[in-house]
């Protein structure tokens, strides 16, 4: 596994053990909590920010934590939640493809096809489709994508992305430079 990026299980605010995607140093002191939703455009591009952005600067310092937020507007985002929640089982960079996918393709579907997306993922990283099928109806999946979610209610979000650095959010359309000057000042502050 690359030193960066792990399935941990930390413990929420609101006192429950959650299993947590971690990009990053794992064991930073600056922890960035990222609420997402898997069929957000705001989300998409806030993935595309930490890929080409944030990360390459920030991935030796920083513990950046995944949690979901699937909003009850978004049709398929609960079951794609579900979905990534699977492959994090498998293993945590093959979750972390499948939030890229989901993110990158997900003006492009629908809740009818949104099976057709997941059997094209399984196939292209050999995973067994009907695997990750029975896997939308294993309540240990959907458990965690509820846990979050009520964490983040008790956290006060209600829009995605919503991502906490140093307790402080930031909501749906976030510019790099907001976001740096608070991991700037949050990584000062721990020293």
């Amino acid at each position: 596994m690359e030193k960066w990026l792990l399935m941990t299980t930390v413990a929420a605010a609101t006192g429950l053990l959650a299993e947590v995607l971690i990009e990053g140093k794992a064991n930073s002191r600056v922890r960035v909590l990222i609420f997402e939703d898997l069929q957000c455009g705001d989300c998409a591009d806030f993935r595309r920010m930490m890929d080409s952005r944030i990360l390459p600067k920030y991935k030796e310092s920083v513990a950046f934590l995944h949690r979901d937020f699937p909003l009850p507007k978004h049709e398929w985002a609960r079951k794609a939640a579900i979905a990534a929640r699977f492959f994090e089982s498998k293993r945590a960079s093959l979750g972390l493809d499948y939030r890229r996918y989901m993110l990158s393709n997900f003006d492009s579907t629908t809740v009818d096809t949104f099976g057709q997306k997941l059997h094209d993922f399984c196939r292209t990283h050999g995973v067994e489709t009907a695997e990750a099928q029975d896997a939308l109806t294993k309540p240990e999946f959907a458990d965690r994508v509820d846990r979050d979610y009520r964490d983040g209610e008790t956290r006060g979000v209600t829009k995605t992305p919503t991502v906490f650095v140093n307790g402080i959010p930031f909501i749906e359309k976030i510019s790099f430079e907001d976001i740096s000057k608070a991991l700037d000042e949050a990584l000062a502050s721990a020293k």
